[in-house]
């Protein structure tokens, strides 16, 4: 310990990050270029995320230019392992993990990400898959008096996601997932996506770094995480995320809860006041229970930090070293 904090008041940088600010960042576009319209940005845009095109500019054009060095010299590897094995390169899907809070802005994140590398000038197949489709049905929550940890590691069919990502990173054909709905709130009863061979996969979800305890005798299934090429964190404070959260309450109890089929339809007619009373409460015996436990703890373990402001708008990119 005296060591370490000799090493810190000599100013020795032990963090295992580059910090950059949004203008240090910005710079190292490179030239990348724009291949997102308004009206594209429209559509990726998630409600209550106020995302702009300044930000793609210069925020996610330079991580997109990033992901395409990552992408390539992770190919060239799997090349040159299988050449070195004597075995016949076959397809190698490039997985993207991309992790945080409810509220902090994943699903925009993943989907201008997407898009962003879709159009690079080799024009690779890029899927997205969220983690929600892997939740346990309602019905298994219920009965096992879990669906106020829905969010939390045990509320979802681990094996089956870990199944799905050891075949997409086989190169398998036609691996299906299930899909949610986030109008119903639960997963859809037959309803099946079909991830077909990409190029490069972003998996989002919140606890998709977590760990679990390791057993002794060395056999532990493998973390989520271990299927990973590369890993994002999207942080932002506590106090700004749970003003987030309550905002967003606020505008799908004017929109998504005035469907009747939707499970929180009951929400669409209580008064603002009632609704903020009920969005706090929400998110402290709930999203910030999984956040201080689950989710935040996980945050060292990504290779990229996208820290954002209180004003949703990313101020603080940190690059793991190598």
């Amino acid at each position: 310990m005296d060591q370490l904090n000799a090493m810190m008041a000599g100013g020795m940088d032990i963090s295992p990050y580059l910090t950059y600010s949004k203008a240090q960042w910005a710079d190292l576009r490179q030239g990348m270029p724009m291949t997102l319209t308004l009206a594209d940005l429209e559509r990726l845009r998630s409600l209550n995320d106020p995302v702009s095109m300044t930000e793609v500019e210069m925020i996610y054009l330079p991580l997109s230019r990033l992901l395409s060095f990552y992408v390539e010299a992770t190919q060239g590897l799997h090349q040159a392992t299988q050449k070195f094995l004597g075995m016949r390169a076959q397809k190698m899907p490039f997985i993207i993990g991309l992790a945080g809070s409810v509220a902090v802005g994943k699903s925009t994140t993943a989907r201008i990400l997407k898009t962003l590398m879709a159009r690079w000038p080799s024009s690779p197949k890029v899927d997205l898959v969220t983690t929600d489709g892997f939740l346990l049905p309602n019905a298994v929550l219920q009965a096992e008096g879990l669906m106020e940890r829905k969010g939390f590691p045990e509320s979802y069919d681990l094996p089956a996601l870990l199944a799905f990502l050891s075949a997409i990173k086989a190169g398998q054909p036609a691996v299906r997932a299930p899909v949610y709905s986030h109008l119903v709130y639960d997963v859809v009863p037959g309803e099946e996506v079909v991830i077909d061979q990409p190029d490069i996969l972003i998996l989002e979800g919140l606890n998709v770094l977590q760990t679990s305890r390791l057993p002794k005798d060395g056999k532990a299934i493998p973390f989520v995480s271990d299927f990973f090429d590369f890993s994002i964190y999207i942080d932002a404070g506590e106090a700004d995320l749970r003003a987030w959260y309550i905002q967003r309450f606020k505008r799908l109890r004017e929109t998504a809860f005035r469907d009747p089929r939707s499970f929180f339809a009951r929400y669409a007619q209580v008064s603002e006041p009632e609704a903020v009373k009920i969005a706090t409460g929400l998110w402290e015996r709930i999203n910030l229970v999984n956040l201080s436990e689950n989710i935040l703890p996980t945050r060292p373990r990504a290779d990229l930090i996208l820290r954002k402001d209180s004003g949703h708008q990313v101020d603080q990119v940190m690059l793991r070293k190598l």
